[in-house]
């Protein structure tokens, strides 16, 4: 048995293959729910009902969904190119470590100009900590892979050094925690009263651009030819390695704004627990929507979807809310071989 490359199959066809592996994920989660005791119905009934079912469950996915949208697209943004971008946490975290320095009273500024300095600040430190593992990459042949890993860890034992020492808020009863950012430097509630803030329509404007850079401009073109056969594109006379770190700064720059709107549209500070897991639930996220900046948006509120309406399910059913990592973890294993079978298909010898 061995797999050989097939063409394109038709958009009908290739829609059935991400339905597939939805449907799969769905009969293995109900196995599981079954095991706990509960009806696979009635739970699947609450996780919907609790993320979805009313004004507020629908705006707390939402909300939760805002980060994900930009760390998923700086994830399918990397991985179009091939550059495995596993940092899109630390490139977060350190957007948030910018949003505190400047909007905690450092630029007194109005509003519609301290915000957009504080965002291309925030971008700009995720887009240079991106950088230095693609230059490792391009110029000595380091794995990424292991370099924006490792980065994770860094940056978060950077940030704890930060909340101990020169960010830790002086009124905050000695909790890790930074000072709050100044009115002028928060996003305002696209409801009053609720929590969905505009960094859930600046996730969605930057999801259009995304798409329109990808499809429609000369460096998603190499980014995609790069992505495709780097020797190929070489051979063309495109240069790979500026590519490379051009998608680096735009990967790092997207990943850096789900910080700032983390700590400028929702927590008004940084805390460690910033982000449960964003930069990683990005990859799944990413490949949920087989790297379409578009699709990004979709499997973004999905993903929240399932995490949101699965606390909601677990007090109501009796069922570990743990249930919602395994049918996001099932999801990206299934479609990783969905998007595996509408490129190769089997044969047997």
């Amino acid at each position: 048995m061995r797999l050989e490359p097939k063409p394109a199959p038709a958009l009908v066809v290739a829609l059935l293959y991400p339905i597939a592996a939805i449907v799969l994920t769905l009969a293995f989660t109900s196995l599981l729910v079954l095991a706990a005791g509960a009806s696979p119905f009635s739970v699947f009934y609450l996780v919907w009902r609790g993320a979805a079912g009313s004004q507020f469950a629908l705006l707390e996915t939402l909300t939760r969904a805002t980060p994900l949208i930009f760390t998923g697209l700086a994830v399918a943004v990397a991985f179009r190119a091939k550059l495995w971008n596993i940092g899109a946490e630390a490139q977060l975290y350190i957007g948030g470590v910018v949003t505190v320095v400047l909007g905690t009273g450092l630029l007194p500024l109005p509003s519609f100009l301290l915000i957009p300095i504080i965002m291309i600040a925030a971008m700009a430190a995720g887009a240079l900590l991106l950088l230095g593992p693609a230059v490792l990459k391009t110029r000595f042949g380091v794995d990424e892979v292991v370099t924006t890993l490792l980065l994770n860890f860094i940056v978060l034992l950077f940030v704890s050094m930060l909340l101990e020492g020169p960010l830790k808020d002086p009124m905050g009863l000695g909790w890790p925690q930074s000072s709050k950012v100044i009115a002028e430097a928060q996003l305002a509630r696209i409801i009053h009263g609720k929590r969905l803030h505009y960094g859930f329509a600046m996730a969605i404007v930057s999801a259009f651009i995304v798409w329109i850079v990808m499809k429609k401009t000369v460096l998603g073109y190499e980014m995609r030819a790069v992505g495709h056969n780097p020797q190929a594109a070489a051979y063309a006379g495109i240069p790979v390695n500026r590519v490379l770190m051009k998608t680096a700064l735009l990967s790092g720059g997207l990943a850096a704004l789900a910080g700032f709107c983390e700590v400028s549209g929702l927590k008004g500070n940084l805390t460690l627990d910033l982000s449960p897991g964003y930069g990683y639930s990005g990859i799944v996220v990413a490949m949920l929507a087989m790297l379409n900046p578009i699709g990004v948006v979709a499997s973004a509120i999905f993903v929240a979807g399932i995490f949101v309406g699965a606390d909601a399910m677990s007090r109501s059913a009796g069922v570990p809310s743990y249930i919602a990592d395994v049918m996001v973890a099932t999801a990206l294993l299934t479609m990783v071989v969905a998007i595996l079978f509408t490129r190769f298909r089997l044969r047997w010898k």
